[in-house]
């Protein structure tokens, strides 16, 4: 009786270690590391509303005489960039994650820049480091597109120059004080960076259909 109890215990032993048992092994782990894919267009689309609002928040510290908080809000902008990065993560890796934050973080310290010499009236120096912006969400475009083809260099440059615009059109109502104008801008902005931050999620889900549920 023993002997015939070991052997069975070695015959499921075996089966277990089958490819059809390891691939189904496999396929649950994949299920626990999937996420919902409307949390996680909801939240990709958060991220990027915030994007919007925290640079808008920022220009308001930068150019109101006296604001006390700019560092912080500065700081509070630049982890945005990080949660942004970090959130394609999990379907494009780290290194691909990292590389996003770093183009998003170029992104918001040229802005700083452009406020700054647009506060002091610097034209010729606006008009440079706009170049460099537009040359940053060139770079922007071009890596997203490139990791995803379902993402087109085209439409994503679109995109982000129609964001730049929007908040280029919120620094200057802001310095000239006109705001209902900036209010427009600000509301513009989150309306097109949601039609932006869904175009995106929506094609990392077209490419990596298996690691989300419906």
């Amino acid at each position: 009786m023993k002997k015939l109890l070991f052997m069975i215990l070695i015959l499921v032993f075996m089966l277990n270690m089958l490819p059809g048992s390891i691939s189904v092994n496999a396929k649950t782990q994949k299920q626990c590391i999937s996420q919902s894919e409307v949390k996680f267009k909801n939240d990709f689309r958060k991220l990027w509303i915030d994007h919007v609002l925290w640079t808008s928040n920022y220009i308001t510290s930068a150019t109101t005489a006296g604001a006390e908080d700019q560092e912080q809000v500065l700081s509070r902008l630049l982890k945005n960039q990080e949660d942004i990065g970090n959130a394609v993560k999990p379907v494009y890796g780290e290194d691909a994650g990292n590389k996003l934050t770093d183009l998003l973080t170029e992104h918001i310290v040229i802005a700083g820049k452009i406020v700054d010499a647009a506060k002091s009236g610097n034209e010729d120096m606006v008009n440079q480091l706009n170049k460099e912006w537009y040359r940053n969400a060139d770079d922007i475009a071009a890596f997203l597109s490139g990791a995803n083809p379902n993402l087109t260099n085209e439409d994503l440059r679109k995109f982000l120059y129609m964001h730049l615009e929007l908040v280029t059109d919120d620094l200057a109502a802001s310095l000239e004080k006109e705001w209902d104008a900036r209010i427009v801008a600000i509301d513009e902005g989150i309306t097109h960076i949601i039609l932006m931050a869904d175009a995106i999620s929506e094609g990392v889900v077209k490419q990596f259909p298996e690691n989300f549920k419906k």
